[in-house]
């Protein structure tokens, strides 16, 4: 969420680049935007080859007209930096600015994040042109966010990042006996003499292609992913500093990309004012999986609302087959990021670009340059009930009983982990619990393993591969405490560094979940030669991915497989522990069974859903000042129905309902039933 005196409503509008356009189009611009209701703008994200045509030489004046005109047009201003991509001299005059990739290959200029994040050039000039921007356009009122670069991301292997490596592996582990230590260098003669023998793990040293980025050492391979994040996150830092300099009382955030891979944003979130992401769900993608993106961004600010930065109108360019939304669906993924914490709902881009490789992406004004399209009827009837809510919503949390815990570390450490199996998938195995949990209708938080746990009824931590120091005393905690504490196989192995944890699996966690897992037994895919299986309460589902071969340490066996030569072995268990309980699943299963399972434990824990009914209808709930608001979007393209728990107004069919009474949502429709019942915790 913007936090600002300036926001008054669910703000509406996009990247908006009137540089690449003549003056006399601005007008039509302005004319359109009212008529579509949009608010704010994204401006001046990839200007710095205009505003810094040499080392010494900038030139606002384009951008002076710019600003000086939306706010001439009541446009509120999401100010962006312009670092994203550095103009050709600064290439040609510091070739040090330009990154190295994992195969050692130097790049030439072109592209956009081609700066290194280690390179003395570019810290130099982003900072100072950020400071320039910021000294200059700081007495607009009408700008209500700094918008740091631009989806930040990549990976530099360059002599800058190694020597830069050296340095905060240095301040991370003090002496070189330490270093040795966590990456285990005695194998394979690795051993490190002095800080000037580590080189980054690339295709030039530890890592290598076969299929998919392998190493020989994870330790080290994991460590350059932290460095690299945290070297990305300074050049975040040193622009945003800078801005605040000038302007202290503007919240500042940078485009996050859901669940991207090569940057900690949980360590990222610290750093902003509040959290904004892109969203770009491909075509025929399940709408879960999107959700599952927005929550996580709500879930790195502790459940604080975030801003939908960017999403297409219509059609992306990037995506192999690059199909329209259809019908409704703009409408319906922008309600959906309202319902899972969105207070703004963002567009890129405002006008169709006319070459290079965003020409094709959707805009709010395609090239014939008119109102008459499908696209602008759909951005306008959205915005006109935006305009509608006004600030009903703004602000509002959502409140759950279920945690979800993601770790970056973790997911880096699974990726790279040689063996026991390819088709290992943390991001998957989350999806698996997150899907069964938003088709149950129950809200959930994401959590870092940071964060607290003693507000839930029940945590689901799927393949905590890592047990980070301190970690396994939280679970402990919260489960004798009464929680309940849910994993899955491959949990528990290592510690903070990719070290074992001897003693056998699940190391820390083997008290908590009363078990002890002696192998793992890796399943091809489509369980090539024998279908592994079990039973659970007379239904018998598939087991995948893995199989643990575990026995039972004071844990209750729910379920045992039934095939191979270890049929009859426990599959699913529980441990009572303290006054609560830790269950473990011990492979890889389907839908069915995760619904199932789940809908046990959250019946145990005393966790309801939100409403009965259809589960393909997303439910989600957001509570404020105003009231409770029960979101219903069904994104199917047949009708489906929910029965409501509570009466309410909906805010956009203007329709009152009563508790018990069923609502019947039409194909890709969307409901937000409000109810005076306020949280005031929130």
């Amino acid at each position: 969420m913007i936090e600002s005196s300036k926001v008054h409503k669910i703000l509406y509008g996009g990247d908006y680049n009137p540089e690449q356009w003549p003056e006399e189009i601005w007008k039509e611009d302005m004319r359109m935007f009212k008529l579509a209701h949009i608010d704010v703008v994204t401006l001046n994200v990839f200007s710095w080859a205009a505003l810094q045509p040499d080392e010494v030489t900038y030139d606002f004046s384009k951008l002076d007209k710019i600003m000086k005109y939306v706010k001439e047009n009541g446009l509120k201003v999401c100010f962006a930096t312009s670092t994203g991509a550095h103009p050709a001299w600064m290439a040609r005059k510091y070739p040090d600015i330009l990154r190295v990739e994992h195969n050692g290959m130097k790049r030439k200029f072109g592209a956009r994040h081609n700066s290194c994040p280690n390179s003395p050039t570019y810290r130099k000039y982003s900072v100072a042109l950020a400071g320039k921007l910021a000294e200059r356009y700081k007495d607009y009122d009408n700008i209500v966010a700094w918008h740091i670069s631009n989806e930040y991301g990549g990976e530099c292997y360059c002599e800058n990042c190694e020597k830069a490596f050296r340095v905060w592996l240095r301040k991370k582990y003090k002496t070189i006996d330490e270093l040795n230590r966590v990456w285990n260098t005695c194998f394979w003669s690795h051993t490190f003499y002095d800080w000037d023998d580590v080189v980054l793990p690339d295709m030039r040293s530890e890592e290598f292609n076969w299929d998919g980025i392998r190493t020989n050492f994870q330790g080290i391979s994991l460590d350059y992913r932290r460095f690299n994040s945290d070297s990305i996150l300074d050049c975040y830092k040193l622009e945003r500093d800078t801005v605040k300099a000038y302007t202290p009382d503007v919240p500042v955030t940078t485009n996050l990309m859901g669940f991207y891979p090569s940057l900690d944003y949980q360590k990222w979130a610290k750093e902003m004012d509040f959290i904004s992401w892109d969203s770009y769900p491909s075509f025929g993608a399940e709408t879960e999986n999107n959700a599952m993106a927005h929550d996580l961004m709500r879930g790195l600010k502790g459940g604080k609302p975030f801003a939908l930065m960017e999403q297409t109108p219509s059609v992306s360019n990037w995506h192999t087959y690059c199909a329209l939304k259809r019908p409704g669906v703009m409408r319906l993924y922008s309600y959906q990021a309202a319902a899972h914490g969105a207070d703004t709902v963002m567009f890129f881009q405002m006008r169709r670009s006319i070459g290079a490789c965003e020409k094709y992406h959707g805009a709010v004004i395609d090239h014939v340059g008119n109102e008459n399209t499908r696209v602008f009827r759909e951005i306008t009837a959205l915005g006109e009930e935006l305009e509608g809510l006004s600030d009903t919503l703004l602000g509002a949390r959502t409140p759950a009983k279920v945690a979800m815990v993601f770790d970056w570390d973790n997911w880096w450490a699974t990726v790279l982990s040689a063996g026991p199996s390819r088709c290992i998938n943390y991001y998957e195995e989350i999806y698996q619990y997150y899907k069964a949990l938003l088709n149950l209708h129950i809200p959930m938080d994401f959590v870092g393993v940071d964060d607290e746990l003693s507000g839930y009824k029940v945590v689901i931590a799927p393949m905590l591969y890592m047990c980070k120091d301190g970690y396994d005393e939280k679970i402990r905690a919260y489960v004798k405490e009464g929680g309940t504490f849910v994993t899955s196989y491959f949990s528990g192995y290592v510690e903070d560094h990719d070290l074992v944890i001897t003693g056998g699996y699940p190391g820390r966690l083997r008290d908590i979940l009363g078990i002890w897992v002696e192998e793992s037994d890796a399943i091809p895919e489509g369980n090539v030669g024998m279908k592994h299986t079990f039973a659970y309460k007379d239904v018998t589902y598939p087991a995948e991915v893995l199989c643990d071969l575990l026995h039972t340490e004071g844990a209750e066996t729910l379920a045992v497989y039934d095939n191979d030569f270890y049929a009859g072995m426990p599959v699913l268990t529980c441990n009572s522990f303290g006054t609560g309980k830790a269950c473990y699943v011990a492979t890889r299963s389907d839908g069915e069974f995760y619904r199932t399972f789940l809908t046990d434990i959250l019946k145990d824990a005393g966790v309801e859903a939100l409403a009965s009914g259809s589960e393909k209808v997303e439910i989600t709930l957001r509570e404020n000042k105003n009231g409770s608001f029960l979101f219903l979007l069904n994104p199917t393209d047949e009708p489906q129905e929910v029965t409501l728990k509570k009466a309410g107004t909906d805010l956009l069919g203007k329709a009152d309902y009563q508790a018990g009474e069923n609502i019947v949502l039409e194909p890709k429709a969307v409901a937000i039933i409000q109810s005076f019942a306020p949280n005031t915790e929130q």
